[in-house]
Parts: C-alpha cells; structure tokens; sequence
C-alpha cells in the first residue's frame, strides 16, 4: 500500500491508524445487568429505566454507546488493508473493481471451479482478494484431479 499508488492515500491511512486507536479505547458495551441475569444476552440495549445507573451514566457502572467512539468517516466501511471490500459472484463483476481503492471478496455461495476462475481474472487484473486462501487450496485440488482423469 504505496502512496504514489493511490490518490488520497496519506489521508487513509492515517484514517485506519486512528480508527485503530480509537478501538482500542472504546470499551465493550454490553446491556445492562446481562451479566446478572442468565436470560439477558450482551448484545447492546439502550438503558431506558427512569431509575436507571447506566442511562444517568453513574460512577462505576459500564458505559454506553455514544457518538464519541465512533471512528473516522474516512475509515469507516474500510478493509484494514485500506481496500473498500466488493463481494464478487463471477468473472464479469471482477471487471468492474477499481484495483487501486477496491478489493475482491468471493461470494460464500460460489463453487470451486469458478472460484479459480474468477481469481485467476483477479490475477490477470492485479486485483487483490480478500478471501485467497481457500482458492489456492481448490486450485491445487482441480489441478489434480485434472491429472487423474488424463
């Protein structure tokens, strides 16, 4: 991830670092006393009690979710590569990604030979996929079963 490469990278970058330490400082919200009761799961809910400690932000009770933790617009909806993700499903969407402010993610719903084929365009391309491993593994797969039905 160049400078030269990219137009409007200084800004990005510096965007993802901050965005970084903003997460690290932001607590876990978690709902109130969920971890009293058994049948409250985590998953964040507004306090909305009138007597309620975490919604008059009392002194040693667990913050709420606030405007202020939010990260930087730049960053936001960004890969931690820098790419903005665009989830591919055949070979004619990857023609259509900017490989300069674009990376492929492969759809989940995509079988295997096609899944090579579309990251073979990608190659072709110099479009970098987010989901590469498994590809690798099934071309290697296809590949051998090419040599047994020869």
């Amino acid at each position: 991830m160049r400078n030269e490469e990219r137009p409007g990278a200084p800004e990005k970058e510096q965007a993802l670092k901050v965005r970084e330490l903003v997460k690290h400082k932001k607590p876990k919200f978690r709902r109130q006393e969920s971890w009293r009761y058994k049948r409250l799961k985590e998953s964040w809910r507004k306090p909305r009690g009138i007597d309620s400690k975490m919604r008059k932000k009392v002194k040693g009770w667990p913050k709420s979710a606030q405007i202020g933790y939010r990260s930087p617009k730049e960053s936001r909806g960004l890969h931690p590569s820098g790419y903005v993700e665009v989830l591919v499903h055949n070979v004619d969407e990857v023609d259509q990604i900017d490989p300069e402010t674009q990376a492929a993610r492969i759809a989940h719903a995509v079988g295997a030979r096609k899944r090579v084929e579309i990251s073979n365009r990608a190659k072709e391309i110099g479009i970098h996929i987010l989901n590469p491993k498994e590809v690798e593994e099934l071309r290697e797969e296809l590949e051998e079963e090419r040599e047994e039905t020869e």
